[in-house]
């Protein structure tokens, strides 16, 4: 039986820290890093083996994978001081899922190539749940042999993988996913808030229209937590305000206008505004509440 390669894992946070659990257990060798090392203690005991920066990372990995926050970030820790390409051997495999913009992705891609590292762009979609449970949508940019190469490593941590094309169609995917998943955090937000106003019971509510066409993954994992004024963080506000930034920062360059995403962008930023920005994007309500004068957390609604 072939040993299985091993595994450089970068960037241990609420993503992070499950996907590369799931790799541990599914018996990859693991070395990780994080930037606050205590978030790394929890999986040196479970058996990965503890690094010192994204350079050892490399020098003892076969296949590095990233999970950071933004394009700097991702920028830093690969082409940094100390960072991936200073470790970096020829025929190591990059693949950073965090979600950045396309065309520093492409960037990074061609400085990796000078080495003889192959980069593949996958960001991934599904939330904590999702990388808890290994359910994850994975959107892979990049060459098809070093995806091939990979897919047993995504099989572990997603249950929808899809060769996109080449560097950065990755990101551009889920750029266009995270259009899709805001404007419908908005739709939902609406819909509760209607729904309580005119007195309906929420939690009836939301039993019948998840089973309707107004039904989406949305509804089903956010919509409840609305209504419990459950504003803990699967993905964080900020966070989401910093994908839509790329969203209409890539807009912008296709000369495309994205009205309703440029709304629910602004949305946020008020829930940011209200010191909520480390929330999860649930808490887009609080925006929708102080609009309508009117609280939906903590409501059920009338009883008849």
């Amino acid at each position: 039986m072939e040993a299985k390669p091993r595994v450089g894992f970068i960037g241990l946070g609420v993503m992070g820290k499950p996907m590369a659990r799931r790799l541990l257990e599914a018996g990859y060798p693991l070395t990780v890093w994080n930037r606050t090392r205590s978030k790394m203690e929890s999986l040196i005991s479970a058996g990965a083996k503890g690094a010192s920066s994204p350079k050892e990372v490399a020098e003892n990995s076969d296949i590095v994978i990233t999970m950071v926050t933004d394009s700097p970030d991702v920028e830093e820790v690969v082409l940094g001081p100390s960072g991936v390409i200073e470790g970096a051997r020829e025929g190591l495999i990059l693949i950073d899922m965090s979600t950045i913009s396309p065309y520093v992705t492409r960037r990074i891609a061609s400085r990796l190539a000078e080495k003889g590292v192959v980069m593949l762009d996958a960001p991934v979609s599904g939330g904590d749940i999702g990388a808890e449970k290994g359910t994850l949508s994975i959107m892979v940019g990049g060459p098809k042999e070093a995806y091939e190469k990979c897919l047993p490593i995504f099989k572990v941590l997603g249950k929808r993988i899809t060769h996109m094309g080449p560097n950065g169609a990755g990101q551009m995917t889920k750029l266009c996913n995270q259009v899709i998943c805001a404007i419908n955090i908005q739709a939902v937000c609406e819909g509760l808030t209607l729904a309580a106003k005119a007195g309906l019971n929420l939690e009836r509510f939301l039993e019948v229209v998840t089973a309707g066409a107004a039904g989406s993954w949305m509804l089903s994992n956010l919509g409840p937590k609305m209504i419990k004024g459950d504003l803990e963080p699967g993905f964080r506000i900020r966070h989401q305000l910093k994908d839509l930034r790329l969203v209409l920062e890539a807009a912008s360059n296709l000369k495309l206008p994205l009205p309703g995403t440029a709304l629910v962008q602004q949305m946020l930023r008020a829930v940011e505004a209200e010191g909520l920005g480390e929330k999860g994007t649930q808490a887009l309500i609080v925006a929708m509440e102080k609009l309508a004068g009117f609280k939906v957390r903590g409501r059920s609604g009338t009883e008849t």
